[in-house]
């Protein structure tokens, strides 16, 4: 009767502590703000090779460009929530110019989580901006309302560093000259988590 009596009393002490541990209170949360700053390296297509509308020769004409043009850039992701996250990026395409053209890019905007899977995580993102754009090297320059839609991949290295895998994108200038502009381009760089 003893031995049938202390496994009953066993068996419901180890069913209370398991009740027990199943209603303890988180002791913290995790923070969902967070700022990360990043360098960017990227080649574009200019989808302008220095051809200019005759007979007048006023109105430059959007047609793809023999030479991608390369440059830096510098970008801002900040995270509010898992939804809710804003990205602002900073452009300079100056290197390896056809014909003096360059293009620098100053945007910014929803970026929105797709997928993440072990350390990386997918994004897609629409920003919204303005272009400055040289033409040719005798100063004939304009500045243009510049959207922009694309995506890409980071990477988490360590609990600061990230590195953007890949970063697609696909920008419009809705009033160009007298038609419309549509660059593309990829970059890659690295991220450093603020906090």
């Amino acid at each position: 009767m003893r031995r049938s009596a202390a496994l009953v009393f066993s068996i419901l002490l180890a069913a209370g502590a398991v009740s027990a541990r199943a209603q303890a209170v988180a002791s913290a949360t995790a923070r969902q703000f967070s700022i990360t700053a990043g360098g960017m390296a990227s080649i574009f297509q200019s989808d302008f090779a220095g051809d200019w509308q005759p007979p007048s020769f006023q109105y430059p004409v959007a047609h793809t460009s023999p030479y991608p043009l390369f440059g830096a850039g510098a970008y801002v992701d900040v995270k509010f929530s898992h939804w809710v996250q804003i990205e602002a990026e900073g452009r300079w395409l100056r290197f390896n110019q056809y014909g003096g053209i360059s293009q620098d890019n100053y945007l910014i905007g929803p970026r929105i989580p797709v997928f993440h899977f072990l350390r990386s995580s997918v994004y897609a993102k629409a920003l919204g901006g303005y272009a400055k754009m040289n033409f040719d090297s005798l100063g004939d320059k304009g500045t243009f309302t510049d959207l922009a839609f694309g995506g890409g991949m980071d990477v988490k290295l360590t609990k600061r560093l990230s590195l953007r895998a890949v970063d697609f994108e696909y920008q419009y200038y809705p009033k160009w000259s007298n038609s419309t502009l549509s660059p593309y381009g990829a970059s890659v760089g690295i991220g450093y988590k603020l906090f």
